[in-house]
């Protein structure tokens, strides 16, 4: 058996190395056929003492059993999105922001990458072997998709070179997993001659693979996978806590962690460099944008970051984009094509926006046959006809964008567009409301298409959360008249829903325990899923926090909404509005019999001490944690900030502050330490 684990050892040894040299280093020194036979004896052995087969060898990127479901992933450190820029001259303004944060005009060196057009992963290793892999999702919350990862035969399952090595205990390593176009083309002629439908384009094909629930068929898409840059670095702790290690791990460059990344078995982009200065910015994206179509994969665009670390720490980030970096992306691709006819379309809040019907046509990676004319103005300012023929361009290659009409090309039967002078949907009067540039359909709930849209809103995920209530299915329940307004829901039976086409009793009881675990809410959801114009989350919550009760909110006056945090005086008259009309009260007062939330209780004074009171917290506190520490200072009436401002009053710095502590000190903000906070919450004796 010594003998037999000996020899498993060597194949996996030489195994990786040969992975290695042809998926990083692009110097293969064997031929197929030789890797071939190699891996097919590690099969061998392997099949015959299945109880050797280590979790990080190279005969586990086959692929494991399917699963049933993505779990959940909650990023340690948040993966963050990128901000746009569309020229130069955009971009030297994005520097002097930067160098106008900085307070230095010095010169900042750059790592330049092409834009990959594919999806972002973190990939986190512990003690050097491959744990998790995660999408990026929503930045906080990604999917969980390790097994699928665990097949692309570019990432490694362990880092090389770590083995005896005083080495980070935790790595995470982001980057783009993209399929290469030739195997993209290759996928789609299998589709074709199976007679199914092939993929948009290699991101979406890339994505879709990512999201199989059998992770054999991700193993058969041929994903690639390029790392960027590095997530949390850290080490475990004896009481499963981790804790942020300096940079001293990684060089304070950028580029020069991606190279130290290729070293730990991570392939790096061949077109990544390191610019001195931002001075080769623009021959750099030119240089890219130039060999596009010969790459073997697909970009849309460059991207530029800060390549000194401690400068990106500095610069921190806004929202949920960093301020050291930017997509200077390219220009959108544009086609041109014909206006063959336009639609009305009714949206929640009776909207009525025109809708292009174009001649199909395939523009950035995906056939386009309809474009948002938006209102009368736009249509105005493009004079725009029927019959005419257009530029369309994705928009930031996602939205469809009619660009401009090709007026050399009118034809003469070209035609006026016209707008509906009643709703195309219920036939009630429309009305353009002072200050808009929209029409809205009058009837409320009354129009179908606006019911249809309210019921699937209150169904959202940020709104009730009704799971199985798909779109189709809300417009099915609307035409056979089963329900006809959101509390109609609630009285629905697994009979009705059993009949609907293509629910079964099964879906149809999922479907009644979604809509029954519905009726336990909060006031802030409840008012957020009621649909009133320009109430989104949270104003929503705002409303709920301040008013604590649905009739208070229902019977307060202008003047008292506008005494709300961000809620304005449109804002407070569509709340106005929303609640003077019959037909709505009619349905909340239906909601609020079969729904409940619990009471919020209204606090004195005395019980929130830091009322208005601004704080922001930054570094690692020891003494507690950071979601306690906000939920304490809440308790006491505080208001918590993710970004220091004037408006700031305290910043809690913990250990290995950053930027924040920066800017607080600049501003003048003061500054708090830990056992400050401890000292604080013992005076109003609020235990953490």
């Amino acid at each position: 058996m010594s003998n037999v684990k000996t020899q498993i050892s060597q194949l996996q040894q030489q195994i990786n190395q040969y992975n290695h040299e042809y998926y990083v280093l692009d110097q293969p020194s064997v031929p197929d056929a030789e890797y071939d036979r190699l891996m097919k004896s590690l099969l061998d052995i392997e099949s015959a003492h299945p109880e050797l087969i280590s979790i990080d060898s190279p005969s586990q990127k086959v692929g494991g059993q399917a699963l049933k479901s993505f779990s959940q992933v909650t990023h340690q450190q948040p993966m963050l999105s990128l901000d746009n820029v569309f020229s130069l001259e955009d971009f030297h303004s994005f520097v002097k922001r930067m160098k106008d944060r900085l307070q230095n005009n010095a010169t900042i060196s750059f790592c330049a990458e092409p834009k990959l057009d594919g999806l972002a992963v973190s990939l986190r290793y512990e003690n050097g072997q491959l744990i998790q892999a995660a999408t990026r999702g929503d930045g906080n919350v990604g999917e969980n998709i390790t097994n699928n990862i665990r097949t692309i035969k570019s990432i490694p399952l362990k880092l090389m070179g770590t083995s005896g090595k005083d080495f980070p205990s935790i790595v995470e390593v982001r980057g783009e997993v993209f399929m290469p176009k030739a195997s993209f083309d290759a996928l789609n002629e299998q589709a074709k001659k199976r007679g199914e439908k092939g993929f948009a384009n290699p991101r979406n094909a890339a994505a879709g693979s990512l999201r199989q629930l059998d992770s054999k068929v991700t193993a058969k898409r041929n994903l690639s996978f390029y790392a960027y840059s590095l997530g949390f670095v850290g080490e475990m702790l004896a009481n499963d806590e981790s804790k942020e290690l300096t940079a001293d791990y990684f060089p304070n460059s950028h580029y020069q962690r991606l190279c130290q990344l290729k070293t730990l078995g991570f392939p790096m982009c061949p077109e990544v460099k390191f610019l001195e200065t931002e001075q080769g910015i623009e021959e750099f994206y030119q240089g890219i944008l130039a060999k596009r179509s010969t790459l073997s994969y697909e970009i849309d665009g460059t991207v530029f970051k800060v390549d000194d670390i401690a400068l990106q720490k500095r610069l921190g980030f806004v929202a949920r984009a960093p301020r050291w970096a930017i997509a200077y992306k390219f220009p959108a691709e544009e086609e041109t094509t014909q206006i063959l006819g336009v639609d009305f379309q009714v949206g929640r809040t009776g909207a009525i926006t025109p809708v292009a019907r174009l001649a199909p046509i395939f523009v950035g990676g995906v056939t386009v046959s309809n474009a948002t004319l938006h209102n009368q103005d736009e249509i105005n300012r493009l004079s725009i006809k029927i019959n005419d023929y257009i530029t369309i361009r994705r928009a930031g290659d996602v939205i469809p964008q009619i660009v401009a009409v090709q007026a050399h090309k009118r034809p003469s039967d070209a035609i006026d567009i016209s707008f509906p002078k009643t709703c195309p949907v219920c036939d009630s009067a429309v009305v353009k409301p002072e200050g808009e540039a929209v029409l809205r359909c009058t009837a409320g709930l009354f129009c179908a298409a606006q019911r249809k849209e309210a019921i699937k809103h209150f169904a959202s995920r940020k709104a009730h959360d009704v799971d199985g209530l798909g779109d189709k299915l809300v417009e099915q329940l609307v035409d056979e008249k089963l329900i006809n307004t959101p509390a109609d829901l609630f009285q629905l039976t697994e009979i009705q829903i059993s009949t609907m086409e293509r629910m079964g009793k099964k879906s149809a009881t999922n479907l009644i325990i979604a809509i029954e675990n519905a009726k336990s809410t909060t006031l802030a959801k409840f008012i957020y899923g009621l649909g009133i114009r320009e109430v989104g989350e949270a104003t929503a919550a705002n409303l709920a926090n301040h008013f604590y009760t649905l009739a208070a909110i229902e019977n307060a006056s202008l003047e008292a909404l506008q005494e709300v945090p961000d809620v304005g005086e449109i804002v407070a008259k569509n709340i106005i509005s929303f609640f003077k009309e019959a037909h709505n009260l009619a349905v909340v007062s239906g909601l609020s019999e079969v729904m409940s939330w619990p009471t919020i209780e209204q606090k004195s004074a005395d019980e929130q001490p830091l009322a208005e009171q601004i704080f922001v917290l930054t570094g690692t506190l020891t003494q507690m944690g950071r979601a306690e520490a906000k939920t304490a200072l809440q308790t006491l009436g505080a208001k918590v900030s993710g970004s220091v401002s004037k408006k700031t009053d305290y910043v809690v710095a913990g250990d290995k502050a950053g930027s924040k502590l920066t800017k607080a000190q600049d501003l003048g903000v003061k500054v708090l330490t830990e056992d400050d906070l401890v000292a604080l919450f013992a005076k109003h004796e609020v235990t953490v």
